[in-house]
């Protein structure tokens, strides 16, 4: 049922199809952007969101980047990541490659616990296999480290799996992929209708952002947040924007979310933390 369901969904917008493997959803996905913006020639540039699209904000984007709002997160979640905790251990014994250049990794499938592990989890496992407090999951000290990890992962090209021969990572795979196309909220809205059928449009005085490189760029310095916040937050706020109910970060919906979606921009650099407005 669930499959009819999404077959009939994205039927009504847009290419994928219920039956595809990721491997063809991947192709088919980048194939839509590529077409519906011939003018963005390198793909690489889908890192950079609503940028890549549109060159008067562009411009204005560029001049934040000269001095940008996030820097002082990227020291201060360098100076976290290097202090070592109570028992004398770090997030270096926690990661593969002492936990640098690794962002474009995440999420994972964890096979042994059968569910998405995305990287503010592990941060938040690490801590909490150390004696130490897990971290709140939209804000603050969790989003400084991610902004440190994703900085020493810039220009990695994004690299997720969904292990051929696994029905549970595959079943993950698909929630996400059924969530980003299903319509909820009092509007009725789903993921792509924004960041697929009206990419590129304007939504009152906001151009809609393209889907293709949605993750790179996180966590992000927003002007109306005036802060740094995570992937997370961000889907909770565009639930709420549609009026429909926010799932708390991190819980399997919004990660299974985050593996679809991660997965589709598969090849495009790390270019995170950014800044948008």
């Amino acid at each position: 049922m669930k499959k009819q369901i999404l077959s009939l969904a994205v039927a009504a917008l847009l290419p994928l199809s219920a039956q595809a493997t990721p491997a063809e959803d991947l192709e088919t996905y980048h194939k839509f952007f590529k077409e519906r913006f011939e003018e963005v020639t390198d793909i690489n540039e889908y890192a950079n969101g609503v940028y890549a699209i549109d060159e008067d904000r562009r411009a204005n984007w560029e001049a934040i980047e000269e001095f940008p709002p996030y820097e002082p997160m990227i020291e201060e979640g360098q100076q976290m990541f290097e202090t070592p905790f109570a028992n004398g251990k770090g997030y270096a014994d926690c990661f593969e490659n002492g936990g640098i250049g690794i962002s474009q990794n995440y999420p994972k499938w964890d096979a042994e616990k059968k569910r998405v592990l995305t990287l503010p989890l592990a941060i938040n496992e690490c801590r909490e296999a150390n004696g130490e407090k897990a971290l709140g999951y939209k804000k603050g000290a969790i989003a400084s480290l991610l902004a440190y990890m994703a900085f020493t992962s810039r220009g990695n090209p994004t690299n997720v799996i969904v292990p051929e021969g696994d029905a549970d990572a595959l079943a993950a795979y698909e929630s996400g992929k059924h969530f980003y196309f299903a319509r909820r909220g009092q509007l009725n809205f789903a993921c792509s209708t924004c960041h697929m059928q009206y990419s590129g449009k304007m939504l009152r005085a906001d151009r809609l952002s393209p889907a293709l490189g949605h993750t790179t760029h996180w966590p992000v310095y927003r002007s109306n947040w005036g802060e740094l916040g995570t992937l997370h937050r961000r889907f909770g706020g565009c639930n709420e924007q549609v009026r429909a109910k926010a799932f708390p970060a991190q819980s399997e919906e919004y990660r299974n979310l985050e593996y679809f979606l991660t997965y589709m921009s598969n090849g495009i650099p790390v270019n995170g933390p950014g800044a948008r407005q």
